[in-house]
């Protein structure tokens, strides 16, 4: 269960990286595009991945860490990379809120960094999804899904945009999401 709302998010968090790829398109053709929109999706990545999505990767991750692997190198790349796309997210997040006040920002400056937040978030998903998932789920017994279960302080929450109830902020996105698929 908790695998496959990880796989979930990852294909909620793609419908997402595919319009921002859009924007990006529309951007390097010199056309204009609704900076608003691209907010709303880094702001919803932002929240949600930093509160759910990738504490909960990390508890597994960490889990696997602890009983199933010897610590290497390697051992310690999803965390790493979580933080580097924790600070990739703000960095466009604070780019995209001086656009939005009317600040001068190059053209070419916004491309760059939209481009290595979506290859940053591409190359890390897939990294998750061909390489650490398939052995965690291979490696963990149903004992260990059930004592993660317990750990994970699951508040109730729901994904206020592709949950049942969607939030107002996210409202528009859903739309513009649904139009794409």
């Amino acid at each position: 269960m908790m695998l496959s709302k990880i796989h979930k998010d990852h294909v909620n968090m793609s419908k997402l990286l595919k319009l921002l790829k859009e924007k990006i398109q529309l951007l390097e053709q010199d056309q204009q595009i609704d900076y608003r929109l691209v907010k709303v999706i880094i702001t919803y990545l932002k929240n949600y991945s930093d509160k759910y999505h990738h504490p909960l990767e990390d508890m597994i991750y960490d889990y696997y860490l602890k009983y199933r692997v010897v610590p290497d190198t390697v051992a310690n790349r999803l965390s790493q990379e979580h933080q580097l796309i924790k600070e990739a997210t703000i960095e466009l997040d604070e780019l995209l809120e001086m656009i939005l006040l009317d600040a001068v920002v190059p053209k070419e400056q916004c491309i760059d960094r939209l481009k290595h937040f979506v290859n940053l978030q591409s190359a890390h998903m897939n990294y998750e999804e061909k390489e650490i998932l398939p052995q965690i789920e291979a490696s963990l017994s149903k004992d260990d899904w059930r004592k993660l279960k317990e750990q994970w302080q699951d508040d109730g929450h729901s994904d206020p945009l592709f949950g049942e109830k969607i939030s107002e902020q996210y409202k528009e996105l859903a739309n513009r999401i649904k139009q794409n698929s």
